[in-house]
């Protein structure tokens, strides 16, 4: 019987990250969080707060629902494939995710000029979790995991896009409202983070015949059994002694005679 199909953590963490994202939601709408506050406002001390906050919050009922889908389905990944690092990537990829986010100058790109703006939106932990699947299967090249890989490519890959200023791609006459910075930050820590956590968790499991010049026959399954299912063919050939021409010396003698 097997148990332990789906992780329990697998189904919880994102259940409750949801819930968070759409508890703030309500607190938005409710007027809570007005203005800039809990947003991360980069360089600037009071967008600090963002740091931890920021994901929770969305601007439009379209905005949480784009992010709902992508949140639950690559924290039932993270958490259902790499249990014993997800805490530590979830956690660690979102504050550093949110804090490279901060320390990036919001600068248009096109005109050079500063812009304050105020980030906020799951988009980037997408980010961060969508490059830290596809990676991680890649540096440990196990093809449980390279399967996860190139299913989040399949349905996540046009992602990529998002990593550039929106107006590269389309003529706008207003600046796009899509913080491309945060979705770069998200790729960046969690291409980071595969790196560092290649060698945590689940290991490549190796066959004996992956082993160059290496074979022992108690490993060989194969063998065993053919040799318990098949005695007879192992019994011991009589013995054949060796003849020694000083055995026949008697027999020469009497021909000579």
């Amino acid at each position: 019987m097997i148990k332990n199909v789906i992780s329990k953590k697998a189904l919880l963490y994102p259940f409750l990250m949801l819930a968070t994202m759409w508890f703030g939601y309500l607190l938005q709408v409710n007027g809570f969080f007005d203005s800039c506050f809990g947003a991360i406002i980069p360089l600037l001390p009071e967008g600090l707060l963002g740091i931890i906050t920021s994901p929770l919050l969305h601007g439009s009922i379209d905005h949480i629902v784009s992010n709902s889908i992508p949140i639950a389905v690559l924290m039932f990944f993270l958490y259902q494939f790499y249990p014993i690092v997800a805490n530590k990537v979830f956690v660690i990829g979102w504050v550093a995710t949110g804090f490279l986010l901060w320390v990036l100058p919001p600068i248009d790109v096109f005109t050079g000029n500063y812009q304050y703006t105020c980030t906020i939106g799951a988009s980037g932990v997408v980010y961060l979790l969508a490059f830290f699947l596809f990676f991680s299967g890649v540096f440990r090249w196990n093809m449980k995991l390279l399967t996860l890989s190139l299913l989040v490519v399949l349905y996540y890959g046009s992602l990529v896009w998002g990593m550039f200023p929106e107006e590269l791609f389309s003529s706008m006459q207003e600046p796009s409202k899509i913080s491309w910075q945060a979705h770069l930050a998200g790729a960046v820590v969690g291409s980071v983070l595969a790196f560092s956590f290649k060698k945590s968790g689940e290991k490549k499991k190796k066959f004996i015949w992956e082993f160059p010049n290496y074979y022992s026959e108690k490993d060989d399954k194969l063998w065993q059994e053919y040799k318990e299912n098949h005695p007879d063919d192992f019994l011991e050939l009589p013995y054949q002694k060796r003849e020694d021409i000083w055995d026949h010396l008697e027999d020469l003698r009497k021909k000579r005679s």
